[in-house]
């Protein structure tokens, strides 16, 4: 019998507090503070911020302390710039200390040619591609990460993201055609397929097999036509409020959970909104996003 309260585990992403993209903003907020916040909220895990502690005795240590776990980490692949090997070299430390702090997923985003961090780079128009000489090798080198995140007990999960070369809904269908399923894994975030496509149902239904990793990102929109007639970039956009937490803009929660429920999804669901904390509290939208899930829940506790 399938149960929700046992399959499926909520977290929350320290993006909200700090943001590795832009160091300066949020910088008084301790990786402590964010622990403890994530626990005062109500979840049962954070992913690991660039501010974590690197010793992972020290780490294992402060989530005990708060009966937390850690599902993921995000890393930046640059295959196709920098090739397989190199790849492989700095995912294999990637994996062996996410392996030492119990992690379940390897969050991977293809960097090459990224636009998500320039501020001078409209994200909604200057999206880079790839030409089919590089979606072959980047293919063919996820499928050998996605062999090391299985050596180290992880799942490797790709993180479809905007202004990458894996954005859209037909990028996403390529990668996942031309990867083995057993070593490549899909990270299935509302708020990113939201922002380029339109809608999260399509990339939802058409990739749950893959799907071993969730984020609940919900998008404003008003804030969001707002950047696209302005040409903002990804980080400008974000700082104006693009993102936040379920409940709290134009995302269709409901329908999502109902989806990941009736096809008994289990694994990690983690909020993840990117925001100014000088503008948007992160405890208090933390609460937020929890106060909603909580009610989605209802409906199946």
């Amino acid at each position: 019998m399938y149960s929700v309260k046992e399959s499926i585990k909520w977290g929350i992403a320290p993006i909200g507090w700090r943001n590795d993209d832009i160091p300066e903003i949020g910088k008084a907020n301790t990786y402590k503070q964010i622990l403890s916040d994530a626990k005062l909220a109500g979840f049962a895990g954070t992913e690991v911020g660039g501010c974590f502690a690197q010793d992972t005795a020290e780490l294992n240590k402060e989530l005990a302390l708060r009966d937390l776990e850690i599902p993921g980490q995000w890393f930046s692949s640059f295959i196709i710039r920098d090739g397989i090997e190199s790849a492989k070299k700095e995912f294999e430390k990637h994996c062996a200390w996410l392996e030492k702090v119990h992690a379940y997923v390897a969050v991977v985003s293809e960097q090459t040619y990224s636009v998500q961090g320039l501020l001078d780079k409209c994200v909604y128009t200057q999206k880079p591609y790839f030409s089919d000489s590089e979606w072959d090798l980047l293919c063919s080198g996820l499928n050998e990460l996605g062999e090391i995140a299985n050596k180290h007990n992880l799942k490797l999960a790709f993180h479809h993201h905007m202004g990458t070369g894996v954005q859209t809904l037909p990028e996403v269908d390529r990668l996942m055609e031309n990867t083995d399923p057993q070593r490549v894994h899909l990270l299935f975030d509302t708020g990113h397929i939201y922002v380029s496509d339109g809608d999260v149902m399509p990339l939802l239904k058409k990739h749950f097999n893959r799907i071993k990793h969730v984020h609940f990102k919900d998008v404003r929109d008003q804030k969001l036509k707002e950047c696209r007639l302005a040409n903002k970039s990804f980080l400008n956009s974000f700082l104006d409020g693009v993102f936040t937490v379920p409940g709290d803009g134009n995302i269709d929660f409901k329908t999502v959970l109902a989806f990941l429920v009736e096809h008994q999804y289990k694994g990690w669901v983690v909020v993840e909104a990117e925001q100014d904390p000088e503008k948007y509290n992160p405890l208090e939208y933390a609460q937020k996003g929890w106060k909603h899930i909580n009610e989605l829940l209802k409906a199946y506790l």
